[in-house]
């Protein structure tokens, strides 16, 4: 079932709440039908998370995570980090990634078994990502693709 939601006036609703297949961030903030629509329609098969990334509302553009790990940018504060730790499963490993790309879901993509990262994200961070989420990790270059 399809069902059409909008965060405040924007439909980019991928910017504003991020959706495994075992947790659901929503940004805090937006409105209560934002997430009640979620909240409806997920959470009785898994969590539906308020959350702020570094205070901001655009967590989706910020985070990237599957259904084994969560990665967040070093802009998340402590009682974020703490919140999604209390809030999100236990199998969720959450980690926090020094990185200089503070917008993670910009610059990775992926789901349970392969990831797509930016060529320039450095080794930390590739390292941190295929210990926390377990796939096969592919980096890009838009510069050679072909259209």
């Amino acid at each position: 079932m399809a069902v059409r939601i909008k965060f405040e006036n924007s439909c980019d609703i991928g910017v504003y709440a991020s959706l495994t297949n075992s947790y659901c961030l929503v940004a805090s903030g937006g409105g209560e039908s934002f997430f009640s629509t979620f909240a409806a329609e997920l959470e009785h098969h898994i969590p539906v998370v308020h959350a702020f990334i570094g205070g901001c509302r655009i967590i989706g553009a910020q985070i990237v995570g599957n259904k084994h790990g969560l990665l967040v940018p070093s802009i998340t504060t402590d009682q974020e980090l703490q919140h999604l730790r209390d809030s999100l499963p236990d199998t969720v490993v959450i980690q926090r990634i020094e990185e200089r790309h503070s917008a993670l879901g910009n610059v990775i993509a992926c789901n349970d078994y392969v990831g797509l990262i930016h060529p320039n994200l450095d080794k930390v961070a590739r390292l941190i990502l295929k210990l926390c989420k377990r796939f096969l990790l592919f980096m890009t270059d838009h510069r050679k693709a072909r259209t």
